[in-house]
């Protein structure tokens, strides 16, 4: 069965989780934790994604993050990367560091905001690196020393959080601490990792039938929140989903579009697949990148065959077509 592809959206809030590839460890000493939240920090400064709640563990890790102008794979892809090779080339090993693609969970706010904190924040004690939860104020790998004031992290987002327990710090700090103390019963939660939560429904219409009929539900392993939310988050992600595949049923291929760029900016056609740095044929170029990867759903890899460049430079030219599209008000 083919994975679901990943939910995301300007805003949305994401628990998500790495893992080392067959259990193995992907921090050895403090030296890899320093070098991975200094890839972190300089990857959260890049794309502006916020950072809630983070904690790593010898062999995974967890993060609370949410997203702005920037999806989540800006972050991601560049960080899981360049960490890996950094890794193998330290550690003299070679193959793959990380157990398949990262896990990501879109989460309702409202509901889960400081259960996952909690959740995360407790995962270095649940692993057995920490004894007891004042050892996990000065804990230096998870963001809840930030929070209580003990370590500092100037990329961690700590108002938003502190906002949610009291108008003053010392008085946010205490109620949090309080609040992270009641979680430690609760132990290891696998409806906030995802665990429990696949629903094969077939798609948002049968969601509904079942809203309807009075059964309540969590939705599907990609999702995190009530009935409501994950009806909305499903409905939004189809509706797109339908749209890509009506316009590549109306006979959109690919040979098609760059037609219809090269018409757009007066430019021949093989002007667009030798690269050529002139005006049409970039803005062309660019126009094709955006209608084919977002408004037909063709992957960067695929565009980037047929224009013989690579996924980076589609994913770069795409946002000048973005741009092209604000400017010229353009209809596919």
């Amino acid at each position: 069965m083919p994975r679901k592809g990943r939910i995301d959206y300007p805003g949305a809030l994401h628990h998500v989780i790495i893992r080392g590839i067959n259990r193995t460890r992907i921090f050895d000493d403090d030296k890899d934790r320093e070098e991975f939240i200094s890839r972190l920090e300089a990857g959260l400064t890049k794309t502006g994604l916020l950072c809630y709640a983070w904690a790593l563990i010898p062999n995974h890790a967890h993060f609370l993050l949410r997203t702005g102008a920037n999806p989540l794979t800006a972050l991601m892809r560049s960080l899981l990367t360049g960490y890996a090779i950094y890794f193998n080339r330290r550690h003299k090993r070679v193959g793959y560091l990380f157990q398949s693609r990262y896990k990501s969970i879109l989460c309702e706010e409202d509901e889960y905001l400081l259960q996952l904190i909690r959740y995360i924040h407790l995962n270095p004690l649940r692993a057995g690196l920490i004894q007891e939860l004042g050892d996990l104020n000065t804990f230096p790998w998870s963001g809840h020393a930030v929070l209580v004031g003990k370590h500092e992290a100037e990329w961690q987002e700590v108002t938003t959080v502190l906002g949610r327990f009291g108008k003053t710090v010392r008085s946010a700090r205490k109620k949090y601490i309080d609040f992270v103390k009641k979680g430690i019963p609760v132990g290891k939660r696998s409806d906030l990792t995802g665990g429990g939560l696949v629903r094969s429904l077939g798609g948002w219409q049968a969601v509904r039938r079942m809203q309807k009929g009075g059964e309540r539900f969590r939705g599907d392993e990609r999702i995190l929140g009530n009935s409501d939310f994950v009806l909305n988050v499903l409905k939004t992600a189809e509706e797109k989903l339908s749209k890509q595949e009506k316009q590549r049923l109306t006979g959109w291929s690919l040979e098609k579009l760059l037609e219809r760029v090269a018409k757009q900016y007066a430019t021949k056609i093989e002007n667009i697949l030798r690269g050529e740095k002139n005006r049409s044929p970039s803005q062309a170029r660019a126009l094709f990148c955006w209608w084919a990867t977002r408004e037909l759903g063709y992957t960067l890899t695929k565009a980037g065959d047929f224009l013989n460049i690579s996924h980076q430079a589609v994913s770069q030219a795409r946002k000048r077509g973005e741009a092209l599209l604000g400017r010229d008000n353009l209809q596919l």
